[in-house]
């Protein structure tokens, strides 16, 4: 059954929350002020409603770009003009920090979306056994809804839905869902196919065909290579990295280049930095052009193409790079003595081992990224309660049109 709404907030996750007595009620694309028609969803949460009618706007509501959005979950807001969207975002790391009793200053949102993402991850399943849908998954659901085309990638990723497609097409027959992982890179598009298991002679050489066909730079399934035209590489700082199979990179290359300037920037004048979580070397490849650095990461192909990449660099200074897991062995504080900064940038999940060893050491500065305000702010504190202090915070938009946020922290002693 319908029912009226007055939005009263945009919630940490983009939806539109209504107040009802001591109940909050969730509108996905829904904007403070405004008054809409929902209807409950089945099998949903109580407290979820689905949007079916804005009966008063927003003067703050703009048409979305794409012929996709509210269907496709990919995007979780692009019906808010500029500014009112640019001070949520920002407010998201206000309030977490404020949440936490954290008082640090929050600095404007930057924009680093760039050209777009120059990497996406892409989903296929066969349905009723007959058709074929890859794209992205639906809000809340695990339902696949096909796109053929997505305005907020990277033009370096055109070709990439098409190959997608022409990849899902010959393990339909498997009956298994698909995960099609692609990146640009210098070389062209790097796909890697999880999800199918272990594929017969004919389907390893249907998808060499596929690869041939689109021109992939390379093709791999869970890591293996099917084929290899180019090296798969990107450009970091003065360095070229081959990138392992399936490797993490920051979402938009405005938004690594953004997040090393703000590290390299506050990391100051150390001559000796440690760079935590450090991937295949967004930050320590840059950091090593005027310091030495060690890098730490326990993804060890991406160990390997960083040391690798460091080699055959001209100009750097010295850079050792090793394969550690830092969740389970963090650096401790005698390791951490010989450095005169720390830069860690931990998955979501954040680095709740690795801030108690620096909250026990005397490493003078220490600066801290990450895509998740609320486990910064547990470990911020405990770097605090450690004899920190936060000297500002930089909130990052590289997810341009969703509800995660980036920051950059630097901390001293």
């Amino acid at each position: 059954m319908a029912e009226l709404l007055t939005i009263d907030h945009v919630g940490h996750r983009g939806d539109g929350v209504a107040i009802e007595g001591a109940q909050s009620i969730y509108v996905p694309y829904a904007l403070a002020g405004e008054i809409v028609e929902v209807a409950e969803v089945p099998g949903r949460h109580p407290d979820r409603r689905q949007l079916v009618r804005v009966a008063r706007a927003s003067p703050e509501r703009i048409a979305p770009f794409c012929p996709h959005f509210g269907v496709c979950g990919g995007c979780a807001i692009q019906h808010w003009d500029d500014e009112g969207y640019h001070a949520w975002k920002r407010n998201i790391v206000v309030e977490t920090l404020a949440q936490a009793k954290i008082a640090a200053e929050v600095a404007p949102l930057v924009d680093a979306h760039g050209v777009g993402r120059r990497r996406a991850t892409l989903h296929a399943r066969m349905v009723a056994h007959e058709i074929l849908k890859v794209g992205f998954a639906a809000m809340g659901s695990h339902e696949i809804i096909p796109i053929d085309r997505c305005p907020i990638l990277d033009p370096a990723l055109d070709g990439a839905l098409e190959a997608a497609w022409a990849i899902a097409e010959p393990l339909t027959e498997i009956g298994k869902p698909l995960d099609i992982q692609v990146t640009a890179t210098l070389n062209g598009l790097d796909i890697d196919v999880r999800g199918s298991g272990a594929l017969p002679t004919n389907m390893i050489t249907a998808l060499s065909r596929v690869a041939e066909k689109h021109r992939l730079a390379r093709l791999t399934r869970h890591g293996e290579l099917v084929l290899m035209r180019g090296s798969p590489e990107v450009a970091i700082g003065k360095a070229k990295v081959v990138l392992p199979p399936g490797a993490f990179l920051q979402a938009t290359g405005k938004g690594e280049e953004t997040l090393a300037a703000l590290v390299i920037e506050r990391c100051g004048r150390a001559k000796h930095i440690a760079d935590l979580f450090c991937g295949v070397g967004p930050f320590a490849l840059r950091l090593a052009e005027r310091a030495r650095v060690a890098a730490l990461d326990s993804d060890a192909g991406g160990i390997a193409a960083l040391q690798k990449a460091a080699k055959s660099t001209p100009g750097l200074k010295p850079l050792k790079a090793e394969a550690r897991d830092l969740f389970r062995r963090p650096l401790v504080s005698q390791e951490l003595r010989d450095f005169d900064a720390v830069v860690f940038d931990p998955p979501r999940q954040g680095a709740q081992a690795q801030a108690t060893q620096l909250a026990a050491s005397k490493v003078p500065v220490v600066v801290a990224v990450s895509c998740n305000a609320a486990t910064f702010a547990r470990d911020a504190k405990i770097l605090i309660e450690g004899g920190y202090r936060i000297e500002g915070v930089t909130p990052v938009d590289q997810f341009r049109h969703s509800s995660h946020v980036e920051l950059v922290a630097r901390l001293v002693r």
